[in-house]
């Protein structure tokens, strides 16, 4: 459950499920991740994007190997000590894997419940506290109840209330809800800009770990210098993969992943 939902991060399933198959496959369990280098992680993570996550997947591993006799912790404050792991990820696996009473609030439970009470298109780009009260407020006590509720609506906003068609025919509370009464009012807040990538500095530090995760030994400067034809962008995605930890110097300057 902790792989699955941190894969899922900004994520789409369909690009996730074979990276998840494969990495469990190889890793069953944090102690087979934790003795492994990190840089295995960054090389089986692939292009799911975000490749920090990988790191982030073994330190946690690592954590829960010294600190947890190798099960991942069901407690909300032993989750969110983990590298890695916040607000939501640590409910998530909580919820959906102990049955623990916990408030799950990705984009599809926010977007439903501000839509339901709210009457609000979309919810604030931030989680806000109005938004935990609500959904704290909401959430059955009983923790079975509680986990299968966050569940439902999770559902409910990835295939019903979805952000650019909602099918409200087919809504169960399509007759209370708040946005449908006002007439759908359309989202007035900050312009929603989607994340650009071709040209960015990510799509830079892509093309310089998909080299190193292709090869098995030290990649030299200069195979990383055909990458980028922008010194000044590869220079600067190199510098923040080597702060970040995806990318260590070896001998005589070449480089390679953890």
């Amino acid at each position: 459950m902790l792989v699955s939902e941190v894969m899922l991060q900004q994520t789409p399933v369909r690009r996730v499920l074979p990276v998840y198959d494969a990495w469990i496959h190889r890793w069953p369990d944090p102690a087979s991740l934790a003795s492994e280098r990190p840089g295995q992680a960054v090389r089986m993570w692939g292009r799911l994007g975000y490749p920090r996550r990988a790191l982030r997947l073994h330190q946690a591993a690592v954590v829960i190997e010294q600190r947890h006799d190798g099960a991942v912790p069901s407690e909300l404050v032993e989750l969110r000590a983990l590298p890695g792991v916040g607000e939501y990820t640590a409910a998530a696996v909580s919820a959906f894997a102990y049955h623990q009473r916990a408030v799950v609030l990705d984009i599809n439970v926010r977007r439903v419940l501000g839509r339901l009470f709210a009457g609000h298109q979309y919810p604030p780009a931030s989680l806000i506290k109005v938004e935990r009260d609500q959904a704290r407020a909401l959430l059955p006590d009983d923790p079975d109840v509680s986990a299968r509720w966050s569940a439902a609506v999770m559902e409910l906003g990835a295939v019903i209330c979805t952000s650019s068609a909602p099918h409200c025919g087919r809504c169960p509370v399509s007759t209370q809800c708040a946005w449908r009464f006002a007439g759908y009012p359309e989202y007035d807040g900050p312009p929603r800009r989607g994340q650009a990538y071709a040209g960015t500095d990510r799509q830079c530090r892509g093309r310089i770990l998909s080299v190193l995760r292709d090869s098995d030994e030290p990649v030299t400067v200069a195979v990383i210098e055909a990458t980028w034809a922008d010194v000044v962008q590869r220079e600067r995605a190199l510098a923040t993969l080597l702060a970040d930890g995806l990318v260590v110097r070896a001998d005589e300057g070449a480089l390679a992943l953890p």
